[in-house]
């Protein structure tokens, strides 16, 4: 099969595509003949060898992956060969007390797709059964690849553990992102008034057509003297950021944070943080359980994946190059089958 191959920790030359071996598929797995695959800032970083976890080279990057079944193993149950599914990518044990507790993103053994095991920059790839969903019958597949990620994290976010509620006021960066464009989706979904930043006016404009109340150009305002303060503040940006994000709360609100774009060395005054009673909540990716609820949403019209621009598999260098540019509103995409779109 055809895959694109991280050979080396750097830049956009390390990924080249090759010639390789068909995964062979055990007893609880599916190999799913991969349609499209999403990218997220997550395969810059692990191309970059940024992270304190690698994965062993050469790898396949690629977390968020739709495909149709191809083969399945002797012990599974739910899927056959022609099935159009959905990958999530959340890998765990299965067996330890978060994930039974229904927190499989806290396993001790808990990885991404893409991350340490191998992704969907393939032709082909091989998951547990568990990790397969039905593909939502309103989306095509080049759509349907790009929401698993960015969707498990934004309903973590604003759903499990800031509690949203309606007629709170919520403010995230980068509303033009993905996650961005679906922590727009969820947070008006709850009732939520939202506020947010881009970098341009035309990502502003789109902002608010997804359904922000308000954006503004964080390359050149100051956001509080525009729209005081919040009850809850989304940072997936980090140490540019968290300052910025702490002021912007009222007494008693909740900063979220879950990225670290920019770095994730801050500095905390924990005396501002008790005077006004500010949580801190912490995300990961989601749990597993959530992804059948997102996959209803996303099935009824409630919440859509966002794209922006699609590229052939074999122009991985060029999609890595774009999606660092900023210049995308939504998602970026490599269809790996252009006859199924």
């Amino acid at each position: 099969m055809r895959a694109i191959l991280l050979e080396g920790f750097g830049g956009v030359e390390n990924l080249n595509l090759r010639e390789v071996e068909e995964p062979k598929v055990g007893c609880d797995e599916v190999l799913v003949r991969v349609k499209a695959v999403a990218l997220n800032h997550l395969d810059l970083w692990v191309r970059k060898g940024a992270l304190k976890v690698k994965p062993k080279l050469p790898h396949i990057l690629g977390s968020d992956v739709s495909g149709v079944v191809e083969e399945v193993g002797s012990c599974v149950k739910n899927f056959k060969r022609g099935d159009e599914v959905v990958i999530n990518p959340n890998i765990s044990c299965g067996f330890c007390k978060f994930c039974l507790e229904g927190r499989d993103n806290l396993c001790k053994g808990y990885d991404i797709l893409g991350l340490r095991t191998k992704g969907g920059y393939a032709e082909l790839l091989k998951v547990k059964e568990k990790n397969l969903m039905p593909k939502p019958k309103n989306l095509n597949f080049i759509e349907a690849c790009a929401y698993p990620l960015t969707f498990l994290t934004a309903y973590n976010a604003l759903v499990l553990k800031a509690k949203v509620r309606p007629n709170e006021r919520v403010f995230f960066w980068g509303g033009s992102s993905g996650v961005g464009t679906a922590l727009i989706q969820f947070a008006k979904l709850l009732g939520a008034k939202v506020f947010t930043s881009a970098g341009s006016e035309e990502k502003i404009k789109r902002c608010k057509e997804l359904g922000a109340e308000e954006a503004f150009n964080h390359y050149e305002y100051d956001f509080k003297e525009l729209f005081g303060s919040f009850d809850v503040v989304v940072d997936f940006v980090g140490s540019k950021t968290f300052e910025k994000s702490l002021k912007l709360l009222r007494k008693g609100g909740r900063l979220v944070f879950l990225g670290t774009t920019t770095g994730g060395e801050v500095s905390l005054n924990l005396r501002e943080l008790f005077t006004r009673e500010i949580s801190l909540l912490g995300v990961y990716m989601g749990p597993s359980s959530s992804f059948v609820k997102i996959n209803e949403l996303v099935e009824e019209g409630k919440v859509k994946p966002i794209i922006d621009r699609v590229f052939d598999l074999e122009e991985a260098r060029e999609a890595h190059l774009y999606l660092e540019s900023s210049k995308h509103f939504g998602k970026v995409v490599l269809s790996v089958d252009s006859s199924h779109p």
